[in-house]
């Protein structure tokens, strides 16, 4: 028998082109040249010449974009898979920035990564790609980084509130003692009472907190997250809310803490307009987002919109009569006789053949069934991250597609 060498511990163990191996269609060349392309300004402003050098922004953006495009969303895996996969190995140019560095970047640059998610949109529609002929709107329940156990109630917090301020005034008896003559030579940390002036404030801002989102307990480990209505419970986390293109690309996106869907849709098409400088011909979405302002809304915009309300949404499922328009407005009236005709039923269920397998591709391929990432604003920075990873994937394959390759 003849076989090829074998000898894993030569020297030279890669051919010199990095292409040779993975090919030159490879997805982590698509996401090089594309970043290179962008304007990372706002990335780079937020750095001061002064100290020891850093990783290029440009190189952390891009090994992040790949990880997300690979399910790697945890700092310390993406560290490991750095150092050990050659496409990563790549993007970092031979680096090999420690899990520290990689999550402050997520971190740190949380409005520059949303500024980012529209600049790709940006490119997509320079490659004749996000087409706004009918743009599906829906939202889906992500879980918080934090433990359903791990929960704090008002009446806690006020004890706890009362606690403190018990031991404040303890602590300006001590200052009090100290600065009379009858136990001189006393110290008192000054310090220590700063400390419990912060929690106080702490305990008061997580009082207000409980009071604006009208809750009745707050997550120790994450206070912005709260319990939200889901297919399989109550979920505690945020509502992701997208907007998808005619050729499956996410044209707008938010995190927010909404426990309805409602007063999302408006707003959602504002941002597809923003985005894309254009507006959708026809917004499709679920009986959740309905509501005779947001009909009127889309029809002040020359929007077509296909939003059941939630007897109609039965009636197409054949599981109620039909109901009839009396006393409805004009716009409910004209919005079921067009979701009651054939064509009209047939756009409405494209909505779930174009949001609903993105959700799909995020939470089931990409592991963003739970953030990472603490707190309303860092959520979504991480949520315009894994949308701009998705996006860069999408552009890809209907690049190969239209290349034939």
């Amino acid at each position: 028998m003849k076989f090829l060498v074998y000898n894993p511990e030569q020297a030279y163990l890669l051919p010199p082109s990095v292409k040779d191996v993975l090919g030159e269609k490879h997805l982590c060349f698509f996401v090089h040249r594309v970043v290179e392309e962008l304007d990372l300004r706002e990335f780079e402003a937020d750095y001061v010449e002064e100290g020891r050098a850093g990783y290029a922004p440009g190189l952390l953006l891009k090994v992040w974009l790949y990880a997300y495009a690979l399910q790697v969303t945890s700092s310390r895996r993406l560290e490991q898979r750095v150092k050990e996969d050659l496409a990563f190995r790549y993007l970092a140019g031979g680096a090999q920035p420690d899990h520290w560095t990689l999550n402050a970047f997520r971190t740190r640059h949380r409005r520059a990564i949303n500024d980012l998610f529209l600049q790709v949109v940006e490119v997509a529609r320079g490659l004749g790609m996000a087409r706004l002929g009918h743009v599906a709107i829906d939202s889906t329940r992500v879980g918080a980084n934090a433990s359903r156990q791990r929960m704090t109630s008002a009446a806690e917090l006020r004890q706890q509130l009362a606690k403190t301020r018990r031991a404040i005034r303890r602590w300006q008896q001590q200052c009090d003692a100290a600065d009379s003559d009858e136990e001189p030579g006393t110290e008192v940390d000054t310090r220590y009472g700063e400390r419990l002036q912060e929690q106080v404030q702490a305990t008061k801002q997580k009082l207000q907190k409980l009071s604006r989102m009208g809750a009745r307990q707050l997550s120790v480990t994450d206070p912005d997250s709260r319990f939200l209505h889901a297919a399989r419970g109550y979920v505690l986390g945020y509502t992701v809310d997208l907007a998808v293109s005619d050729d499956h690309l996410i044209v707008a996106q938010r995190t927010t803490q909404a426990t309805s869907d409602a007063a999302s849709l408006l707003p959602m098409v504002e941002q597809v307009q923003q985005n894309c400088r254009a507006r959708p011909q026809e917004v499709s979405a679920d009986s959740g987002f309905f509501s005779v302002q947001n009909l009127k809304g889309l029809e002040r915009r020359g929007i077509e919109g296909y939003l059941p309300d939630a007897h109609l949404t039965g009636e197409l499922k054949q599981r109620r009569g039909r109901l009839k328009c009396a006393g409805d407005s004009p716009e409910h009236v004209r919005m079921r006789a067009r979701l009651r005709s054939e064509a009209g039923q047939a756009r409405y269920r494209r909505r779930q053949a174009l949001v609903e397998p993105v959700f799909g591709v995020l939470k089931e391929q990409r592991g963003m069934r739970r953030f990472r990432l603490r707190g309303l604003a860092l959520v979504g920075g991480e949520m315009a991250l894994a949308a701009t990873a998705y996006n860069l994937t999408r552009m890809w394959r209907l690049k190969q597609g239209a290349s034939g390759g």
